[in-house]
C-alpha cells in the first residue's frame, strides 16, 4: 500500500498534498518555502518516505494554449531533482484560481498565509491526477 504526493511549485513556496491509501482522496499536508532548494528537496523526500509514497505528481503551469512557458520549465526543472520516486507532471492551469475559491466557499481567509492556497492548489492537483487515473 502506497500514497501519492502532489506539489504545487511555487517561486515562494510549495504546497504539498497527500492521497489516502484507496488513492481515492486528496489531503492537504503542509506546505515548504521553496528556498533554500536543497533544503526544499530533502524536506519533500523525508515527507514521501515518512507517508509511503511511491508516485510524486507535480503542477506544471502551462500557458493557456498548452505551451510551457518559463515558469513551467522551471517546475519540471525543480522537480526533476527529487530523486527515487515515480515523477509525474499534471497540468495546473488555473489551479491558484479554483484553490482561492474553495477557500472562500470554506469562510478561510488566506489573505494573511498565501501558503493554504499552495496546498489547495495541490489539492486539486492530485484529485485531477487521482480522477483521470482511477483503477
Amino acid at each position: 500500500m502506497y500514497k501519492i504526493m502532489a506539489l504545487d511549485i511555487g517561486t515562494k513556496r510549495i504546497g504539498i498534498a497527500l492521497s489516502d491509501y484507496l488513492l481515492m482522496l486528496a489531503n492537504g499536508h503542509s506546505y515548504i518555502q521553496r528556498q533554500p532548494e536543497v533544503q526544499a528537496i530533502e524536506k519533500i523526500i523525508q515527507i514521501a518516505k515518512e507517508n509511503n509514497v511511491k508516485t510524486i505528481v507535480a503542477g506544471i503551469p502551462l500557458n493557456m494554449d498548452g505551451t510551457e512557458g518559463v515558469q513551467a520549465k522551471d517546475c519540471r526543472n525543480f522537480a526533476s531533482k527529487i530523486q527515487g520516486f515515480e515523477l509525474i507532471f499534471e497540468d495546473e492551469r488555473l489551479t491558484s484560481d479554483a484553490a482561492e475559491a474553495n477557500l472562500r466557499a470554506k469562510k478561510i481567509d488566506y489573505r494573511q498565509d498565501k501558503g493554504l492556497v499552495d496546498i489547495e492548489s495541490a489539492c486539486i492537483i492530485l484529485e485531477q491526477y487521482l480522477y483521470t487515473h482511477k483503477k
